[in-house]
């Protein structure tokens, strides 16, 4: 089979008339307040004819919208939690008269060029990142060719332009649940370094845990993932001789939450009878898992609605605040949480071991 001709890129045509790659895009768009010479917008169209260049199609009708389209970036179209902020936020948008458009942006495939050039320009009205994250060059662009955006689930400190929710209160709402079951040795699989949700979610458990006088309150760090669930359940599962053992473990995602039971079952431990789990977020699945998962709810779909209405409102003319969502977080209870056994209370077990014995079916390693 013959191999199929490469296609001629944006890129290709400014580097071979010599031009940057937004002076081709606004020539080929027929933009006329763009300073060039004549025979700097003949010379791109002659490189353009001759490389074959045509515009791809999605950033044509992009670059069509000038006005009452916007653009979400979330970091991976896997995660279900921002399923249901993407859902949120196109919603609310279309009851705005808005066009929502969604581009999945993630360490190995950042938003692409296109997409920035798109930026750049200022062919959207505005952005909605929910893809945030120390050193993303996104932010670097913002900072250069401002336009109307907003920063969802994961804040940028300093921007005054944040959409967020309480998540320390959800730490606080999962530590007092445990709590209350008699788990006095309890641990939090975070999520990744430089990450603010998770970030203030494991200082808030960090903080309360310490309020609620804790034996142990360990925290492993992961990915928003299962296997990131799964190794710091590992982690958490094996402490150091001495140590005290958890009875319970609450995950910063629901992701991590499948990913810790199966390193807990890995281990031969039981949900509920040995050890107690809940898991952040509340989807559909968490009630089809065996057994059902405990999870504290996050109002994901009023944050896609409130990042919609700010971002909305800064394209209007008003200037950009911060706004967290009233709603706070709230315990679906299910079958995944219980008291600890007799006897593992959190007390030191050999090299982190369970105890043996209490009564039939609530202790021990089947």
């Amino acid at each position: 089979m013959a191999e199929q001709p490469v296609r001629a890129r944006l890129v290709d045509v400014a580097r071979e008339a010599g031009v940057s790659k937004a002076t081709v895009s606004k020539v080929l768009n027929g933009r006329q307040d763009l300073s060039v010479r004549p025979e700097t917008r003949q010379r791109v169209h002659e490189v353009a004819a001759a490389l074959g260049y045509r515009p791809h199609s999605g950033a044509r009708a992009l670059a069509g919208a000038s006005t009452h389209a916007l653009a979400l970036l979330v970091p991976a179209l896997n995660n279900p939690t921002y399923v249901t902020i993407s859902r949120g936020a196109y919603q609310r948008a279309r009851e705005l008269g808005y066009l929502s458009l969604l581009a999945e942006d993630f360490d190995g495939q950042e938003a692409d060029e296109t997409f920035n050039d798109l930026v750049k320009e200022g062919r959207v009205d505005g952005l909605l990142i929910a893809s945030a994250r120390p050193h993303h060059p996104l932010l670097e662009t913002l900072s250069r060719n401002p336009v109307p955006h907003v920063f969802l689930n994961r804040a940028v400190k300093g921007s005054g332009r944040n959409v967020t929710m309480d998540v320390a209160r959800s730490s606080v709402t999962a530590l007092d649940h445990l709590h209350q079951l008699g788990h006095r040795a309890i641990g939090h699989i975070a999520g990744p370094p430089g990450i603010t949700p998770g970030e203030d979610r494991r200082d808030a458990f960090l903080r309360h845990a310490g309020e609620l006088g804790l034996l142990a309150a360990p925290v492993a760090a992961g990915d928003f993932t299962e296997e990131g669930g799964a190794t710091a359940a590992r982690a958490l599962l094996t402490p150091a001789p001495g140590e005290p053992r958890v009875t319970a473990v609450y995950t910063s995602s629901l992701a991590q939450a499948i990913g810790a039971m199966r390193a807990i079952h890995e281990h031969g431990l039981r949900i509920p009878e040995d050890i107690s789990l809940v898991g952040n977020d509340d989807l559909p699945v968490a009630g089809y898992l065996t057994p059902p998962l405990t999870t504290v709810a996050m109002p994901l779909h009023e944050l896609g609605t409130a990042a919609v209405d700010a971002l909305v409102a800064e394209i209007e003319g008003k200037p950009p605040g911060d706004v967290v969502v009233p709603t706070e977080p709230r315990l679906v209870l299910r079958g995944s949480t219980a008291g600890p056994p007799p006897g593992q209370d959190g007390a030191p077990g050999q090299d982190g071991a369970p105890a043996q014995g209490g009564a039939p079916g609530q202790g021990g390693v089947t």
